[in-house]
């Protein structure tokens, strides 16, 4: 039976081998997924073992991300843009890396959101690894405008020239949280740490269009802080990052396997499952 596993440190806590036993299922793909925690300084090794025993793709996850593109020997074009891998496939020519956090994002807006991204105003909060993943299949989608702001103004402004190149008919700009006073948007799209600890971006009031969508990459039982003072500032929808989980790891299962396994109902089983705590 073909292996795969998710990769990271800490790694319980994933939610990828429920996902892809439930595509596997759907599929009737006959498959292994199991999580693997490797040794903070042991990623090459943990990676070469599971390979030598049959593995044929791993998911990659916090910390191992930048080792996962420095592995690979083959990068996709928005691996390579991302400057990070999340998924890896093994094969005779040797080792793929791809990015399929961007893909995720876009199809959780498009399709389970039905949030079209064309002619539309973006901002992502946030300058890390967790934007960079996002911004070539955001650009993709061609949007009118999309603003990077950051804490570290220069780090948004890196960002934003490094991906210009990329931006089409899109105008790419940074600023830092400040600057962003009296600019509407039609997508706020939180790609920070601050929900993980309770936080909240310092963000000026106002930025809402009419009709805007708040999202969050992070997920939990009920709204983020984020999607609370979204709601307060006149977001008409919010949004987490559960779709973008499922949708990304749909991504990957194509990618291995050759099918797209459809995410309905393995999110809603997710999602029925952290509300129920």
């Amino acid at each position: 039976m073909d292996r795969y596993a998710v990769i990271g440190n800490p790694i319980a806590h994933s939610k990828s081998p429920q996902i892809h036993a439930a595509f596997a299922r759907q599929t009737g793909q006959a498959l292994r997924y199991e999580a693997l925690l490797a040794p903070v300084d042991g990623f090459a090794p943990a990676v070469a073992d599971f390979r030598a025993h049959g593995g044929r793709g791993m998911n990659v996850t916090v910390p191992f991300k930048l080792e996962a593109f420095a592995l690979a020997e083959r990068h996709t074009p928005r691996a390579q843009a991302a400057g990070a891998v999340n998924t890896l496939a093994f094969g005779a020519d040797g080792i793929l890396g791809d990015n399929t956090d961007g893909a995720g994002l876009v199809r959780d807006l498009t399709t389970n959101l039905d949030f079209a991204l064309a002619g539309r105003r973006i901002l992502l909060l946030g300058a890390g690894g967790a934007t960079r993943g996002v911004l070539l299949p955001l650009l993709d989608s061609r949007p009118a405008s999309l603003t990077i702001a950051n804490r570290t103004v220069a780090k948004a402004q890196a960002l934003a020239a490094l991906f210009t190149p990329h931006a089409g008919r899109a105008q790419v700009d940074a600023c830092g949280f400040d600057a962003l006073a009296g600019r509407r948007f039609d997508l706020v799209i939180n790609a920070t740490a601050a929900s993980l600890a309770g936080e909240l971006p310092p963000l000026p009031p106002g930025l809402y269009a009419e009709g805007a969508l708040a999202y969050d990459m992070m997920y939990g039982r009920g709204h983020t802080p984020f999607m609370r003072a979204a709601l307060a500032d006149g977001a008409a929808r919010v949004a987490d990052g559960l779709g973008m989980l499922v949708e990304q790891a749909a991504e990957s299962f194509a990618l291995w396997r050759g099918v797209r396994p459809d995410t309905a109902a393995p999110l809603a089983e997710l999602r029925r499952q952290i509300d129920a705590g």
